[in-house]
């Protein structure tokens, strides 16, 4: 009969047999195989394919388009080594036009656009400027070229050579708008309450409302990303300090940890605590101030979306909700330490031998630093080739009318449009640029080759993670297993290991990172059906669609605790994916409630120190970029929105506490690992001793025996 439980969280039988006691095993094993080849070589194709998508995005794409305003010929207003250099403001002929319904179907006014140095300040029309060869000097530089002092005014109208009338403008986003303002609940444009439309007749400054708002409706989005482009460009280098401040106070704790591990523990607890507990007060303080505010009792529903983010910082229900948020992590953390008080106490210890071991092994605290890098050229490489991709399109030309014509929106070639069919049947059409877009084979294979740049950015940053998991796991084991420590570890642990990782394992990272892409890709495409079917769906799918996102959300989390596993059994054994990741989920199933005791807690405790270093950087931050302290107010920048730079120092130290604590997250699950099967393997005798150090023995009640004497 097999043996059904042993000691605290034992259970064999069909949970596989324990590890058998080997004389010879002295850690992570020399002599090993190639695994997973298939998947290697598998690999090498998707990334040279990866590479030919990039070097095909480069030579069609054009970022250009992204960056500069279009006019109705598809040149670039403002771009350096252009006939437009001098010209970086786009101007509407009849910005009226903009109120057409095509404008958001399309992206495009219907009316001619030109790129012009500055944006008209006073009214004028053309009957008026062309009475004046002054004026009619600065009128051309609002028109087409080819206009002469010559021509007459209906020759210029009807060849749509110059806009019927200039209106005073003002110059948003590299776009001329109308100069509109509100005085005593009037509308106005430039000075006056009414203009004339350059037919003689008087229109109400009012009527250019719905044009200007239509016309900027479909840009907003850019607005707010200019805007926190423009914060980034004025604040990087105080985003690089809070960066550098968050790297040396996680370094600090590192280093504390090493020495005073017990104490650090308790005191990121406490801290931990105390930040929240600022941040409730903060938020309540903030609440209560905003009482009796006009407009402070909004709700955000009523508010809706607004480009503006600070707008919702000065309403109550915004407060209210940060306040409750961080009650409810308050009362969750606290509860958890209070029943996890006994349990806190082994944790500490297995904290304490992994500061040993990184003592042995320094070299592992900067190993994030080339999981960076590399994780910051997957992701530049990637950003570089979506963006050139989505601006591979060619320039997209249609036909503009003011009257019925049955070749309305149809595309056209604006070089001969001049003497063409469509121009002889609709003599006041115009042929204008109106989007970018294309019907050649490669832009209708253009989703696919947007959907393997992301699918092959998963792998490559999953497969960098991978690496670095197995190199710092393959360390830390070839501590744990040395009888004498140092002298029985590699003079370079981390190299080692590096290498054996990339001579051996590329195919079973390879294979790991691939099977937790598809689930990632999977779960990007229920995203985009979801988004896609929002409008259109019904209560069953909505269900169906949520479970599914939940199931796969799941799955994600499985498979990336059964990798991490699954690596650290390879870098000691060096099987292959399957095997180990075998292997390594029954050896934790047979200590199921050790995993929980021990290993969880642990991670818990790693956690509440990333947290407290986010707290501090991030509170920092906050009084320095908000400008709520005198002492920095003319050091701060002038900014759009002040979260900007406070976010992305929070998400930065983040990820960068999150770099220092996952040498510590990873030495802690190796060396788990490496003392479940210590338990196994050896029973403390002077034939079989343990391997784990005094320390642990103690925690976990084992010793070993004295050796018998001679």
């Amino acid at each position: 009969m097999p043996r059904e439980g042993g000691e605290e969280g034992e259970f064999y039988g069909k949970n596989g047999e324990p590890k058998k006691y080997d004389a010879n095993f002295k850690g992570p094993i020399q002599n090993r195989g190639c695994t997973d080849i298939a998947c290697c070589i598998f690999f090498v194709i998707a990334i040279l394919g990866y590479f030919a998508v990039g070097i095909l995005a480069w030579s069609q794409g054009d970022p250009r388009k992204v960056i500069y305003p279009t006019d109705s010929r598809g040149q670039f207003c403002g771009q350096a080594g252009t006939p437009q250099a001098n010209k970086p403001l786009l101007f509407y002929f009849n910005i009226m036009k903009c109120a057409s319904p095509m404008v958001l179907l399309e992206f495009q006014c219907p009316t001619t656009q030109i790129c012009v140095e500055k944006c008209p300040e006073t009214f004028m029309t053309l009957v008026k400027a062309y009475t004046n060869k002054k004026d009619f000097a600065f009128y051309k530089t609002f028109c087409k070229e080819g206009v002469t002092d010559t021509m007459g005014i209906p020759t210029i109208l009807s060849l749509g050579l110059c806009p019927a009338m200039l209106t005073p403008s003002k110059p948003f986003i590299r776009r001329c708008f109308p100069a509109l303002g509100l005085v005593g609940g009037v509308v106005t444009v430039g000075n006056n309450s009414h203009f004339d439309d350059g037919s003689g007749k008087m229109r109400d400054a009012k009527d250019l409302v719905d044009g200007v708002k239509n016309a900027t409706v479909v840009i907003e989005a850019r607005q707010a990303v200019m805007k926190i482009f423009e914060d980034f460009t004025q604040s990087w280098y105080w985003i690089l300090i809070g960066l550098v401040i968050a790297m040396l106070i996680s370094l600090l704790f590192i280093v504390l940890l090493r020495f005073l591990a017990g104490i650090m523990v308790w005191v990121m607890i406490v801290m931990v605590i105390l930040v929240i507990g600022y941040g409730i007060f903060h938020c309540y303080m903030e609440y209560a101030a905003l009482k009796g505010e006009a407009g402070a009792n909004v709700t955000i529903q009523e508010l809706g979306f607004q480009v503006d983010f600070t707008v919702y910082l000065q309403i109550r229900q915004t407060w209210l909700a940060f306040m409750i948020i961080l009650a409810i992590m308050e009362v969750i953390i606290i509860l958890l330490l209070i029943f996890l008080r006994k349990r806190i106490l082994i944790a500490i210890a297995l904290i304490k031998e992994a500061s040993r071991a990184i003592g042995h092994v320094m070299s592992s605290l900067f190993y994030p630093l080339f999981t960076f890098l590399l994780l910051a050229m997957v992701i530049a490489y990637w950003a570089v080739t979506a963006v050139f991709l989505s601006t591979s399109n060619e320039p997209i030309y249609k036909v503009f009318n003011e009257t019925a014509c049955d070749h309305s929106r149809e595309t056209c070639e604006p070089a001969n449009y001049s003497t063409s069919a469509e121009k002889r049947q609709c003599p006041d059409s115009e042929c204008l640029f109106a989007f970018y877009g294309g019907e050649t084979p490669y832009h209708k294979y253009l989703i696919g080759l947007q959907f393997y740049n992301v699918f092959l950015f998963f792998w490559c940053a999953n497969f960098v993670t991978a690496l670095g998991q197995m190199t710092l796991a393959g360390a830390f084991a070839s501590y744990y297993w040395a009888a004498v420590k140092p002298d029985d570890m590699p003079a370079f642990p981390v190299f080692s290991s590096l290498g054996r990782s990339l001579r051996y394992h590329t195919g079973t990272l390879a294979f790991g990172s691939l099977i937790l892409s598809i689930i990632q890709i999977i779960r990007v495409l229920l995203e985009y059906l979801d988004h896609k079917l929002k409008g259109a769906q019904n209560k069953f799918t909505k269900f169906l669609l949520c479970c599914m996102k939940c199931c796969f959300w799941c799955l994600e989390k499985c498979i990336k605790f059964i990798n991490r596993n699954a690596y650290i059994m390879v870098a000691i054994y060096g099987k292959n994916f399957c095997a180990s990741a075998k292997d390594a989920f029954l050896l934790l199933i047979r200590n199921m409630i050790r995993v929980v005791i021990l290993d969880k807690v642990t991670d818990f405790l790693l956690f509440l120190g990333k947290l407290l270093v986010v707290g501090l950087v991030g509170i920092f931050s906050f009084f320095f970029f908000s400008g709520r302290v005198k002492a920095f107010e003319n050091t701060a920048p002038n900014l759009h929105y002040y979260w900007v730079p406070i976010l992305t120092v929070a998400v930065g130290s983040y990820l960068i506490a999150h770099g220092f604590f996952s040498v510590y997250a990873m030495c802690v699950d190796t060396l788990f690992l490496c003392f479940l099967e210590d338990l196994e393997r050896n029973d403390g005798s002077a034939e079989r001793p343990y391997m784990m150090p005094e320390s642990l023995r103690k925690v976990l009640n084992k010793k070993n025996k004295a050796e018998p004497a001679e």
